[in-house]
């Protein structure tokens, strides 16, 4: 396994996955965020907070659901409510569909994650970095 790495968030690229035709199969992404940041989680208590987002292009898999962890809640001075945030170690999780006409053999399944880093007194830009998965579609 290799890792991105931004200056406060490292994206570990996952393990392959392995897959039939007319199966479904799951990839893991593990993020991991410098002590002291956070990121606003996928569903953000205020619509002008930047959600943490996994995409992924779709060929030649096809996109079940991403799973994204329990949030966490905390307070700021920015906001007068709990916000709902991400911090530490955590994994994002994807259910792909095999289609039965995939290709076979092995490839590499672009995606991008869109995340807002901030720590206890400001946030940084958004970023949109790059995710690859790889992955090998098997015959049976």
């Amino acid at each position: 396994m290799s890792a991105q790495s931004s200056a406060v968030l490292t994206v570990t690229t996952p393990p392959p996955v392995i897959g039939t035709r007319n199966s479904t199969i799951t990839a893991r992404v593990t993020l991991q965020l410098r002590s002291g940041y956070h990121v606003n989680s996928s569903t953000p208590v205020d619509e002008y907070l930047i959600p943490l987002k996994l995409s992924w292009e779709g060929a030649p898999l096809e996109t079940l659901a991403v799973a994204y962890p329990t949030p966490q809640t905390a307070n700021y001075s920015f906001s007068k409510k709990p916000v709902s945030i991400y911090s530490g170690q955590f994994d994002v999780t994807t259910r792909f569909r095999v289609p039965a006409n995939a290709r076979l053999g092995r490839l590499a399944l672009a995606g991008t994650l869109r995340y807002q880093a901030c720590n206890e007194s400001t946030c940084l830009p958004p970023k949109t970095v790059a995710v690859k998965l790889p992955v090998e579609i098997r015959a049976r």
